[in-house]
């Protein structure tokens, strides 16, 4: 089938400001699409180009295979959902959802089975005759999904309609809208800068930073296999050092840097003596009070312990002056270091991931 959005060579600028430079991507029909980011990045001008409230300056976009450069957003087969609703509190959540269908001039009838089937998607057919005002955040949102998906559009788009509830109705309704994405069908495009609501609601994630697209890839390969030093840095913590791949006296293929020679698992070729950065996972790393030689391993000293019930995180610092962080299962009967403690930071050889480092790398 062909992408529901394809966006070719897209460039955006504000005046002298560059916004959005080179963008090409493809959306599948039903995917669930993250566009992540920093602050700044550009990932909400992109949204608003699809949405038709921005235009591109250069290149051409498509939307269900028809070139929509020129068409208004109320003429494109797209809905948006915002961080902050939008909706009409002297309505109540039903006329709410109807508001679009009767500005089209959809009959009762038709108007009273698709509100209807919606609320009983987004599960708030119970609270059908409520007003907004008598909504909890959660639920606000719900109705504005249902606003949204009610007119039937293939490309769902979502500005951050998360930020503004907690913590645990986040989590919630992450489970809920990927629920929702599957009875619908539709295809939604989700803009966020906060990492675990990528991870957890994309089919693929896409990576921006200062306005260019960094890696497009699920969101495990996203986190296991980043293309450079921004995404492994971006996507969750990791411990960077920065070396040279070297050739070790047996022939194999190591990365050598002030804190001394590693094997690693080789995922890509880097040539012997190029600079390259080697990305290590908190959670890939066990602490010893001796070196077990099988595996990586840095002396380091304990220098804070953080406690959290399943897991405790350790801040170090290794002999060689490098900070260094490690996430370590509580396990009932399990030794822990102390703050003090002198330790060997270790992880196995497929724990770790080399990069090549750029002219640009920053330290």
């Amino acid at each position: 089938m062909p992408p529901i959005i394809e966006i070719s060579d897209g460039n955006k600028a504000f005046g002298g400001f560059k916004a959005l430079r080179n963008i090409n991507l493809s959306i599948a029909q039903g995917e669930i699409v993250t566009l992540l980011g920093p602050s700044g990045c550009g990932k909400t001008t992109l949204m608003r180009i699809f949405a038709g409230f921005e235009s591109l300056t250069s290149g051409s976009l498509k939307i269900d295979g028809k070139d929509v450069s020129s068409l208004p957003p109320e003429k494109r087969p797209v809905n948006m959902v915002f961080q902050r609703y939008a909706l009409f509190p002297h309505l109540d959540v039903f006329e709410n959802v109807a508001y679009g269908l009767k500005v089209k001039g959809i009959g009762k009838d038709e108007v009273r089975e698709r509100v209807r089937n919606m609320l009983r998607i987004v599960q708030m057919d119970h609270l059908q005759q409520r007003f907004i005002t008598e909504l909890s955040g959660g639920q606000c949102q719900r109705v504005a999904l249902a606003r949204a998906l009610v007119n039937g559009p293939k490309v769902l788009l979502l500005d951050e309609p998360l930020a503004a509830l907690d913590l645990k109705i986040r989590q919630h309704m992450l489970t809920e809208m990927k629920r929702i994405h599957a009875e619908t069908g539709a295809t939604f495009i989700y803009v966020t800068h906060d990492q675990d609501e990528a991870m957890i609601l994309s089919d693929r994630v896409v990576l921006i930073d200062r306005g260019q697209i960094v890696q497009i890839d699920t969101p495990q390969d996203m986190y296991n296999k980043p293309n450079c030093l921004f995404s492994a840095k971006f996507l969750g913590e990791t411990n960077i050092l920065y070396g040279t791949i070297v050739d070790d006296a047996s022939g194999r293929r190591a990365f050598r840097s002030s804190e001394g020679s590693f094997h690693y698992q080789p995922t890509n070729e880097i040539a012997s003596k190029s600079a390259a950065i080697m990305s290590v996972r908190p959670e890939a790393i066990s602490l010893h009070a001796e070196n077990p030689v099988r595996d990586n391993a840095i002396p380091a000293t304990v220098t804070d312990v953080l406690f959290t019930g399943s897991r405790s995180f350790y801040h170090l610092i290794s002999d060689g002056g490098e900070t260094l962080r490690a996430q370590v299962q509580n396990m009932p009967g399990l030794s822990r270091p102390n703050v003090g403690d002198r330790v060997h930071v270790c992880w196995p050889h497929d724990g770790s991931v080399v990069l090549p480092a750029s002219p640009a790398t920053e330290r």
